[in-house]
């Protein structure tokens, strides 16, 4: 695997495939900046070793070239970031990207429009990709959230660098962790799976069955697997038609010897919102009418019996609907155990738009092993597929 540190890049300008799909605020700043900051080790190698830096990255689904999506909104914080000032290019081809790229000196930062203001970047055009390539002497791609794409910027473009492109700091560090979860794990391995579904799962437990030891089962994919094994789930949400799979998914964990473990209790409410009535059940006895919004506090005590025996713990989706204060104790909860349990020599690793939407809010993010920027890019890993971007540099 190429890495930064397989090159120097003295006198070299390094295109870089970053991902600064930010998000912006009415006004145009940039309201979160860890993408940004993410990218901040790998640019700050090449500058240090004397290479110049040219970025590459989309904002955005715009149609054509939108003014809105323009990543000219985000070059100041970029330049803060970086501490150096950032050049920007009016387009990422043609006549004006060219000679910004000609004329970057050692130490300079280009940053190109969105790529995305052409057709061509997600049709993965080859044409398209070996303009972007001409504008740089080595390819490095550092954006994991994008590594599930075979776009020019993110997969073609590499063909013009046989010998010349590596992966940044960020993307060589989520293919690390996940590995540590799915190749070199210390046992026991404990993966936690919530959100509200589990045909968006089931791929992800498959692949995973034969890695982990535990596995915890939360959030509204619950229901579904309660109401299969014929409980009494009232009003909560379920995959009627994925009943026999979540029986077939029990059948196939016993025989592989690993424990799945599913709330016994829950908060239920008799309403979906903050301010609902609620009360604590049995998870196979939820009355008519209520529905359960997060996981119980016999239930947290069994998970956090398994998350402290744990060394590795892979954390990807909520226990509950912790955007609602009411109903946020569970997923809190089981941050809480994890931060313990990494904090006593387990590697945790978090991913999935939501756990890490959780793991912000609630001030955990310092407190584990490593969190992923990728939301889609990490559950096709975790689903056993190899990502366009990633084997286009290894090929």
């Amino acid at each position: 695997m190429k890495t930064l540190n397989d090159f120097n890049f003295a006198a070299k300008k390094a295109i870089i495939r970053v991902d600064f799909n930010v998000p912006l605020d009415e006004n145009f700043k940039v309201t979160d900046t860890t993408r940004i900051d993410a990218a901040k080790p790998t640019i700050d190698k090449i500058l240090a070793d004397g290479g110049s830096v040219i970025l590459m990255s989309h904002l955005g689904r715009p149609k054509g070239a939108e003014e809105k999506y323009s990543l000219k909104h985000i070059v100041a914080t970029v330049s803060e970031i970086l501490g150096v000032p950032v050049k920007f290019a009016t387009n990422c081809v043609g006549a004006e990207a060219k000679d910004a790229a000609a004329h970057l000196k050692a130490g300079e930062v280009l940053l190109l429009e969105n790529l995305r203001f052409h057709a061509e970047e997600e049709a993965g055009d080859v044409d398209f990709a070996k303009e972007l390539a001409s504008l740089g002497d080595i390819y490095v791609n550092d954006a994991f959230g994008t590594a599930h794409r075979a776009h020019a910027s993110t997969t073609i473009i590499a063909q013009f660098f046989p010998d010349a492109k590596c992966f940044g700091t960020l993307l060589a560090k989520e293919i690390e962790s996940l590995n540590k979860v799915l190749k070199d794990s210390e046992k026991p391995v404990t993966a936690v799976l919530g959100g509200s579904k589990v045909s968006s799962k089931i791929t992800v437990i498959e692949n995973i069955l034969d890695k982990v030891d535990h596995m915890i089962i939360g959030g509204g994919m619950t229901f579904t697997f309660i109401k299969a094994q014929g409980g009494q789930i009232g009003e909560s949400i379920c995959e009627d038609d994925k009943l026999d799979l979540a029986l077939e998914i029990l059948r196939k964990a016993k025989e592989k010897g690993v424990q799945i473990h599913i709330p016994v209790d829950v908060v239920a409410a008799d309403d979906f919102s903050n301010s609902a009535n609620t009360q604590v059940v049995a998870v196979t006895a939820i009355p008519d009418g209520w529905q359960g919004l997060d996981a119980g506090p016999k239930s947290l005590e069994n998970f956090r019996k398994v998350i402290l025996q744990s060394k590795t713990i892979l954390w990807n989706g909520p226990l509950g609907v912790f955007e609602m204060e009411t109903f946020a104790k569970g997923t809190i909860s089981l941050g809480d155990d994890i931060a313990e349990a990494t904090a006593n020599g387990a590697f945790s690793l978090v991913g999935g738009g939501d756990s890490v939407a959780a793991v912000k809010q609630f001030g955990f993010e310092d407190k584990m092993s490593y969190v992923s920027t990728g939301g889609g890019a990490m559950l096709e890993m975790l689903e056993g597929k190899v990502l366009p971007g990633i084997a286009a540099i290894l090929d």
